[in-house]
C-alpha cells in the first residue's frame, strides 16, 4: 500500500478514538476467531495509529471496517484497497456506515463527563443532548436565547464549549473565561449577551479537550447537536423541532 493511501487513513484516524468490535460478525463471515485475528493484525499493520481492535468484518464478504469513533472507512481483506463513503443495505433501506458513525458518537458522548460541560438541566429530565457551542456563534446565542423553551420541554442541554475559530482566537480566550467563573451557567449567558461577569484564574484545558473532542467528531461548525443515540445535527434547531428530532428515529434511506 502506498505511503499517501496510509497517511491519508491515519490523518482521518487521528480525527478520533474509540472503536466498535462485533465478534457476531465474525462468525457470519465464516472466520474463526484466530482467522480473524490474523486478517485484523494484517490489515492494522499497513497502518499508523490503527490497532487490530479497528477492524470488524462488514456485511460485504472480503472487506472490513476500520472504525476510530465517527471516522469509517473500509478495506479489503488483503488491505490493498481503501473505500470510504456510505455503505447502504437496500433491501433493509439503512445507512450502516452512518449508524456505525452514530454508534461511535454516542459512545463518546457518554464517556463525556458532567465535569467538561455546562449543563442546563430542567426538573423533569426526558431526554438530554450534547450542544457544541460557541460563545460568539449568531445560532448559538439564538438556539441558548431559547433555552426556556428546551428546559420546558424536559430536554436537558450539556454544554460543551467548542470555540471553532481555534486557539488564541477571542472566543477562545472568552471561553475560558466562562470555564473559570464561579457560576459557569450565569457566566455562558452573560457572555452570549456580550455582558461582563465574574470570573478567575483556572485551570481551563478542558477548552483544549473539548475542541479536539469537536474535530473528532467531525464538527464542521457550530452550533452541533449531538442527540443520546449519536445521531449529529449540524446547525441550530428550535425546541419543537429538536423535540421532534429527539422523539423519531434516523429517517429511512431512499432508493
Amino acid at each position: 500500500m502506498t505511503r499517501s493511501i496510509r497517511k491519508f487513513l491515519s490523518s482521518i484516524a487521528l480525527l478520533a478514538v474509540g472503536c466498535i468490535c462485533c465478534v457476531a460478525s465474525a462468525v457470519a463471515a465464516g472466520k474463526s476467531g484466530d482467522e480473524l485475528r490474523v486478517i485484523q493484525e494484517r490489515i492494522a499493520s499497513e497502518f499508523e495509529i490503527i490497532g487490530p481492535e479497528n477492524v470488524t468484518p462488514s456485511p460485504i464478504e472480503g472487506w472490513y471496517m476500520i472504525q476510530k469513533g465517527s471516522i469509517v472507512a473500509y478495506v479489503s481483506e488483503d488491505a490493498k484497497y481503501l473505500l470510504q463513503g456510505d455503505l447502504i443495505d437496500l433491501e433493509a433501506q439503512v445507512n450502516l456506515t452512518e449508524h456505525a458513525r452514530d454508534v461511535g458518537r454516542r459512545d463518546m458522548m457518554a464517556a463525556l463527563g458532567d465535569d467538561r460541560v455546562i449543563s442546563f438541566t430542567p426538573e423533569d429530565v426526558k431526554h438530554s443532548v450534547t450542544v457544541f457551542t460557541d460563545v460568539g456563534c449568531t445560532y448559538c446565542r439564538r438556539l441558548h436565547s431559547q433555552i426556556g423553551e428546551y428546559l420546558a420541554k424536559g430536554i436537558e442541554v450539556r454544554y460543551v464549549l467548542y470555540p471553532r475559530n481555534g486557539p488564541g482566537s477571542p472566543d477562545w480566550q472568552e471561553s475560558e473565561k466562562v470555564w473559570c467563573a464561579t457560576d459557569r451557567n450565569s457566566a455562558l449567558t452573560a457572555a452570549k449577551l456580550d455582558q461582563s461577569f465574574e470570573t478567575h484564574s483556572c485551570d481551563a484545558s478542558v477548552i483544549q479537550d473539548n475542541y479536539l473532542l469537536g474535530q473528532e467528531i467531525g464538527l464542521s461548525g457550530t452550533p452541533a447537536i449531538v442527540l443520546e443515540d449519536g445521531r449529529l445535527i449540524g446547525g441550530y434547531l428550535p425546541a419543537d423541532a429538536l423535540q421532534q428530532q429527539i422523539e423519531h428515529s434516523e429517517p429511512q434511506v431512499q432508493r
